[in-house]
């Protein structure tokens, strides 16, 4: 089969998921009602990220993908699918996710032992951050889009293997394909088994695709969003003193859509514009070196910390 016809089918795959759920997901116990942590209202279909573990099966099966790459993610999205049906305790989702983390590490011998555990930690925590962060319309299909999109550019300019950019173009249109089910009202959500599964790839990708610790800073800014909103959530949580193992809705995206009362696709697309200009500053300043790098996203990071000091200002005052 032509590679254009994977990329096609790779996207009809990411729609179709979102399809079955949408019109199925009931009869598979498969949904989302909302409570007073929720930023939407009513009953909506949730797990309709199968496309998507479709369409990354289906491209690391074509391009031949060594099998620790592939089925550890597979796996754990397959446990998350199970998350999104009944109620899994964190006590039980991170052995399983650090057991699918060191299966995908250990077959990559060169890796020392702490090395090892540091991605092992980073690929565990993007996955649940990942998963935290899709709680709106279209957040987690758009930062899908923009963020493996980036991994591809990278790929390609680093002339590093073709592989990893034609998967990470394959899982981007997957999000494509299901971003029409999600935005801007939702119809159906992706799930853990979409938002855990990307955030698995993307930051198993990062590992496999940087070959120095400059490649881990850019390849990792190509979530800015997601880790910059995590990091200054977290840190507003443990000044609050609240357990940070507690479900919440205090996330910078969140505050915008819920609080501030902005449009759901509205929040998404700025995140996405915001990631999108991130990833190309962090590409142009990479010949720099990794000063460079690290204080653009220093700069960044610091522009984001005061709009959120200022936003939740403001609603601390109106509150």
């Amino acid at each position: 089969m032509d590679m254009f016809l994977y990329l096609i089918c790779s996207c009809i795959l990411g729609a179709l998921g979102a399809w079955f759920i949408f019109k199925w997901g009931n009869s598979f116990g498969l949904l989302d009602r909302s409570n007073k942590r929720s930023s939407h209202e009513g009953v909506v279909p949730k797990g309709g990220g199968i496309g998507l573990l479709a369409a990354f099966v289906f491209a690391s099966l074509f391009l031949e993908e060594s099998l620790a790459f592939w089925l550890p993610a597979t796996v754990l999205a397959l446990f998350s699918l199970l998350g999104d049906t009944i109620d899994i305790s964190p006590k039980i989702r991170l052995p399983v996710q650090f057991i699918a983390a060191f299966s995908f590490l250990i077959p990559i011998s060169d890796l020392w032992l702490l090395t090892s555990v540091f991605f092992a930690v980073s690929i565990v925590a993007t996955a649940n951050w990942y998963n935290f962060m899709d709680g709106i319309d279209g957040i987690a299909a758009i930062t899908g889009i923009v963020g493996f999109g980036l991994l591809a550019v990278f790929n390609v300019l680093s002339g590093a293997d073709s592989r990893f950019s034609f998967l990470s173009i394959c899982i981007a249109l997957s999000c494509l394909g299901f971003l029409p089910f999600n935005m801007p009202k939702a119809k159906v959500f992706m799930g853990d088994v979409g938002s855990i599964l990307l955030g698995f790839v993307f930051a198993a990708l990062v590992v496999m695709l940087a070959k120095s610790f400059l490649d881990f800073v850019c390849l990792a800014g190509f979530l800015f969003p997601f880790y910059a909103d995590e990091f200054t959530t977290m840190a507003v949580r443990i000044k609050d003193g609240e357990n940070l193992l507690k479900a919440h809705r205090r996330h910078f995206y969140q505050l915008l859509a819920n609080e501030m009362g902005i449009d759901h696709w509205k929040v998404s697309v700025g995140y996405g514009i915001l990631q999108l200009v991130v990833g190309v500053g962090v590409l142009l300043v990479r010949p720099l070196g990794i000063l460079a790098v690290i204080s653009l996203l220093v700069i960044f990071f610091g522009g984001f910390v005061w709009v959120n000091y200022v936003v939740r200002g403001r609603i601390r005052r109106e509150g």
